[in-house]
């Protein structure tokens, strides 16, 4: 009873003084402390964290354009509407996802290309022998000059298919099919040119 408190009891017969386990947990609180302090100052000096909402990798100080050709249609067998089609959705996804100034030729980035396949083929078979599924594929050729970076320029071909039951006409599901397909292409094209996945 005549103790205030300088010694506490701990598991049994052991004691440890109070100031002594106070100190002990401050400064175990620092050593902590400090190591946090170091390893945020290692990680913010090693790396540096960017994020891009659009997914593309452009500097717009020095590119502030792109020129995108119509793609014409040149496969034997013609779609009269994939031309535009094509082209248009590729302005669009420009449009949406950079700022730059979209034209018709001139710009510091220039895509041009044309659809040279438009190709119905039969895709699998069924048991009985006959075809049970139809697959239209389309094949478009690009080229695309950086004028800023003229080492990033290619040429490429690009292909995208669909199938469907082959009991359809191809009529009667192209403009569905076509969507898709020309949507997976253009997302393709401008991964290349400007989100450089």
């Amino acid at each position: 009873m005549g103790y205030k408190g300088e010694r506490l009891k701990v598991k049994g017969n052991r004691s440890v003084s109070s100031k002594n386990g106070l100190s002990a947990r401050r400064s175990n609180r620092r050593f902590i402390a400090g190591l946090t302090v170091i390893a945020v100052l290692l990680l913010s000096s090693s790396c540096s964290i960017s994020f891009k909402l659009n997914g593309a990798n452009i500097n717009y100080q020095t590119t502030h354009s792109i020129s995108i050709s119509d793609f014409p249609n040149n496969a034997p067998m013609v779609n009269p509407t994939l031309s535009n089609n094509l082209t248009e959705s590729i302005r669009d996804l420009f449009q949406r996802q950079t700022r730059l100034q979209i034209l018709r030729k001139g710009g510091d980035l220039e895509l041009e290309g044309s659809i040279v396949g438009y190709d119905l083929s039969q895709g699998a078979i069924s048991v009985d022998s006959y075809a049970s599924e139809s697959k239209l594929t389309i094949r478009v050729k690009v080229h695309f000059t950086n004028n800023v970076n003229p080492e990033d320029s290619f040429e490429k071909e690009y292909s995208a298919y669909q199938t469907f039951d082959a009991s359809q006409m191809l009529s009667d599901v192209q403009d569905e099919l076509c969507s898709i397909i020309i949507k997976e292409i253009a997302d393709n094209i401008y991964n290349d040119t400007v989100a450089k996945w």
